[in-house]
């Protein structure tokens, strides 16, 4: 079945390469559909979506764009119109997958466009920027780059090799079908590597009820990307047991997921079972790079590039005045666990972040500030104890819908 592939970038400068890859897609028996980007000069063959209106749909007129010569705007633009269009043509079902090439710019201009699109649209970006860091391109979404070894700029032996393996992916992708399963319904959580005892039990529990279980990393992006799929409808109720990118985001660590986290099920009205798994800790790279002023307090080294900084009182009581303040946000039913014998494996008695006088400002800023539509639960327990997995997980059961038999 034939499939279409939307060819997104500057037809100006690069359209020989992106003629090459129209053809190779339209041999193997798919459609294109182009879209222009590019304002320096006229495309070198003529696209299904003009420069122009993408200019247009960004805000500015393509003859303004080109009378500036301001390419800083005229990125800013392009991208923007890029960005709506590419929703609203998903969204009319024009295309199934989306193929770009370019370089610092034009990799700028379309990976926005790609992460307009839904998580498992195809996506494959041909950049001479996928060497380096790419998190600016791809942030938590699923494009698949492609490094060009050379410039994308003119036809060679090697470029055309690239480019045709390019192509050969992005129609592979399409003609992939996912195998038919036995969809279950879809839950979230977070774990972290000093919560994954906890995350693991509750896991098996509610998979063992009928669900499908999504862990992600609460490494910052995996914050990020849950909040993301939460927003695009995927789950039915989350289980956030590890909420440690507060301590990041409060504090100044590396793996923060930013001031949204912990916003999207409370606006979607999901019910949510929270704790506060790894909140005894901030996130740093190797020993060296701690912030100076951190450098007397209390350090673990995880491994050679993590460092770990045992949260203090008055952080925790922020954190914890964050935390209750997204949670009576919520539009749904919320459920508030705390272990009150430690919340990660090195808040443990006898372990390097053992500190009980953290852990109860923790607590008590997390009481004090949450609303009354948050149920607040005390167990008994350390956050990896069993009967502290069990408890998430039939909290969360007693929230959910049963699944369809």
């Amino acid at each position: 079945m034939a499939r279409t592939i939307l060819l997104l970038g500057t037809l100006d400068t690069k359209g020989q390469e992106y003629a090459y890859v129209r053809d190779l897609i339209t041999a193997r028996g798919h459609d294109v559909l182009v879209m222009d980007l590019g304002i320096q000069g006229e495309p070198a063959f003529a696209p299904d979506v003009s420069a122009a209106e993408v200019a247009r749909r960004g805000g500015t007129a393509l003859e303004e764009l080109r009378a500036r010569g301001d390419r800083g705007t005229a990125v800013e633009v392009m991208l923007a119109g890029a960005r709506t269009l590419a929703a609203e043509l998903y969204e009319q079902g024009r295309f199934d997958a989306v193929l770009g090439m370019g370089g610092g710019g034009g990799t700028t201009m379309i990976t926005a466009a790609m992460r307009a699109l839904p998580v498992g649209v195809p996506k494959v970006m041909v950049s001479t920027m996928a060497s380096g860091n790419t998190a600016p391109y791809v942030d938590v979404t699923d494009i698949t780059l492609m490094y060009s070894v050379v410039d994308v700029a003119g036809l060679n032996p090697l470029s055309r090799r690239i480019l045709a393996n390019a192509a050969g992916a992005v129609c592979g992708m399409v003609e992939q079908d996912v195998p038919s399963a036995a969809d279950r319904p879809l839950l979230a959580a977070t774990m972290f590597g000093v919560t994954t005892p906890c995350v693991d039990a509750a896991r098996a529990r509610l998979e063992a009820a009928g669900y499908d279980v999504l862990v992600f990393h609460a490494t910052g992006s995996g914050g990020r990307a849950m909040e993301g799929l939460i927003r695009d409808g995927y789950f039915t109720g989350v289980l956030d047991a590890t909420t440690t990118e507060w301590c990041d985001e409060v504090v100044g660590g590396v793996l923060s997921a930013g001031p949204d986290r912990l916003t999207a099920a409370g606006r979607a009205g999901l019910p949510q079972v929270v704790s506060v798994g790894a909140l005894d800790m901030v996130n740093f790279g190797a020993a060296d790079t701690v912030p100076e002023r951190f450098r007397e307090r209390t350090l673990y080294r995880h491994n050679p590039t993590v460092t770990l900084m045992r949260t203090s009182v008055e952080e925790c009581r922020e954190i914890g005045r964050r935390i209750a303040e997204r949670l009576s946000q919520a539009t749904g039913p919320v459920v508030l666990v705390l272990p009150m014998r430690g919340v990660s494996m090195l808040d443990a008695e006898g372990q390097p972040f053992d500190d009980p006088e953290a852990d109860r400002a923790l607590f008590e800023a997390l009481e004090l500030h949450a609303g009354p539509g948050v149920r607040i639960l005390e167990v008994d327990a350390h956050i990896n104890d069993p009967v502290f997995a069990e408890t998430l997980a039939d909290e969360l059961l007693r929230l959910v819908s049963p699944p369809e038999e």
